[in-house]
């Protein structure tokens, strides 16, 4: 692994853990040019996905842009760190066990807004108003209403 601090191809394990219940391993590592120290997770990758853009654009499926965006939406909410990742997680593992190399973005943009109701409401009225493209203050109303419908069940 490559120091990023100095750029030295030849960097030393120095502590392994599992983490996110299994599905990572945490590997703490130093740099014995420069005595910089970083941490590096490695995850099982079934295989490579593709993401189908709404524009007919195909980009590599990325993990972090997924987390990005989920914690954009969860940002200054009562969520734990872990729950984030292990929805993100989950996320992931969804797609890779469709079967298919290529995903439309809409399935990915509906398996956050599923993940994100059972977490936390304001969040998902927060991405529902980007994924969706709210326009006016109608449209919340109509998210909010389907959230009580939800909780009256």
């Amino acid at each position: 692994m490559k120091c990023p601090f100095c750029g030295n191809a030849d960097t030393q394990v120095k502590d392994s853990r599992t983490s996110e219940d299994g599905a990572a391993i945490r590997r703490r590592r130093a740099c014995p040019d420069c005595g910089g120290r970083f941490t590096t997770f490695e995850r099982v990758q079934l295989r490579e996905l593709s993401v189908m853009k709404r524009s007919g654009r195909r980009t590599p499926f990325d993990r972090d842009k997924l987390a990005r965006s989920v914690q954009v939406a969860l940002r200054k909410r009562p969520v734990e760190a872990e729950r984030i990742e292990r929805m993100v997680s989950g996320i992931v593992r969804q797609l890779e066990s469709l079967g298919e190399s290529e995903i439309k973005s809409e399935q990915i943009g509906e398996l956050v807004m599923e993940g994100l109701k059972s977490l936390d409401d304001v969040a998902y009225v927060r991405f529902a108003s980007v994924y969706r493209n709210f326009r006016e203050a109608k449209d919340f109303e109509n998210i909010i209403g389907e959230l009580a419908q939800d909780e009256d069940k």
